[in-house]
C-alpha cells in the first residue's frame, strides 16, 4: 500500500475519484516510492487491545482532572496524577469537610467511574502481558534496558517486519525519533525530532528511557559511559529522546540479526 501523504502531491487540481486513481498509479509507479506494509488479522487484534487501553486512560485521565477541578472549587487542591485518587475520595468521605451534598453525590459518580476504567485497564494489560508471555520476539525484546511486556508487544502489534528496514536509522526514522532537517547548499541544519511516524512505539520507548535515565540518576552511571556524558551535558528529556533513538535501533539490531541484548558496560568491564 502506498502512504496517502505520498499520494496527495500526485494529485491534479480537483479531487474525485479519477484524479485519485490517476495519483496512486502515478505515486506507485515511482522507483524510490515507499509503500506500507499490510497488517496481519494477529497484529490488528493486538493493535485494538493497545488503542482501547489508550481510550481509556485518556477517559480515566478527564474523569480524575474533572474532579480535581469540581473539589478545587471548593478549597480542596489535589496534585495531579492516576496515584492521588485515594487522596481525592478522602475528601469526599470525610464528613468533616464542608463540602455540599450534591459535590459529594457528583464526587462518588466520578470515582466509580474512575475505578471502572482503572480495572478494565488492568484487565486489558493482563491481556497484553499474556500475550508477551508466550512471544519468543517479546522476551528477546525485554532483556533491553527499559522494555517491558507493554513496549515489546507494541513493536510486534505496530511495527512492520525488520527487513522492510535497511538499518536501524531508518527503523528509528519510521518512529519519528530523528531530528527534522532543512539542509541547503551542502550544509547540514538539524532541528527537532519529526515525530512523524508511529506514536504508539515511539511514546512507550520515551516512557521506558525515561525509567532508565531515573534509575541511573538515582543509583549512578559511569560519567564515561555515553548515558553519563549525555547526562552532564544535556537535559533529561533530550537525553531520553537520544536513548529511546538508541533503543529503536538496538531492537532493528536484535530482531535482523536474531541476537540478544549485550550491555556495553559489562563487555567493557569484562
Amino acid at each position: 500500500m502506498t502512504a496517502p501523504i505520498y499520494v496527495k502531491p500526485f494529485v491534479k487540481r480537483q479531487k474525485n475519484d479519477a484524479a485519485d486513481a490517476e495519483a496512486i498509479v502515478e505515486a506507485a509507479s515511482r522507483p524510490n516510492m515507499r509503500f506500507v506494509s499490510i497488517k496481519t488479522e494477529k497484529q490488528q487484534g493486538r493493535g485494538a487491545l493497545f488503542r482501547t487501553r489508550e481510550l481509556l486512560i485518556r477517559q480515566r485521565t478527564q474523569m480524575v482532572n474533572a474532579l480535581r477541578a469540581h473539589l478545587a472549587e471548593f478549597g480542596t487542591i489535589v496534585p495531579m496524577g492516576i496515584r492521588n485518587v485515594k487522596r481525592l475520595a478522602e475528601h469526599i468521605e470525610n464528613p468533616e469537610n464542608a463540602l455540599p451534598d450534591s459535590i459529594r453525590e457528583v464526587g462518588m459518580a466520578y470515582l466509580g467511574q474512575i475505578g471502572g476504567l482503572t480495572q478494565r485497564i488492568g484487565e486489558l494489560e493482563a491481556s497484553i502481558k499474556a500475550e508477551a508471555k508466550h512471544s519468543g520476539v517479546s522476551h528477546q525484546l525485554q532483556t533491553i534496558p527499559g522494555i517491558g511486556p507493554i513496549t515489546a508487544m507494541a513493536v510486534e502489534a505496530f511495527a512492520p517486519e525488520m527487513g522492510c528496514f535497511d538499518r536501524g536509522r531508518n527503523f528509528s526514522a519510521w518512529l519519528g525519533l530523528v531530528p527534522k532537517q532543512h539542509s541547503t547548499g551542502g550544509k547540514q541544519i538539524l532541528g527537532r525530532t519529526s515525530r512523524m511516524g508511529q506514536k504508539d512505539i515511539r511514546r512507550l520507548l520515551t516512557i521506558g528511557a525515561m525509567s532508565v535515565i531515573k534509575v541511573a540518576v538515582t543509583k549512578g552511571v559511569p560519567e564515561s559511559s555515553w548515558l553519563g556524558r549525555m547526562l552532564i551535558r544535556k537535559p533529561r528529556m533530550v537525553v531520553a529522546i537520544a536513548l529511546a533513538n538508541k533503543m529503536a535501533r538496538m531492537i532493528w539490531a536484535m530482531l535482523t540479526k536474531g541476537e540478544d541484548y549485550r550491555d556495553p558496560m559489562a563487555e567493557t568491564v569484562a
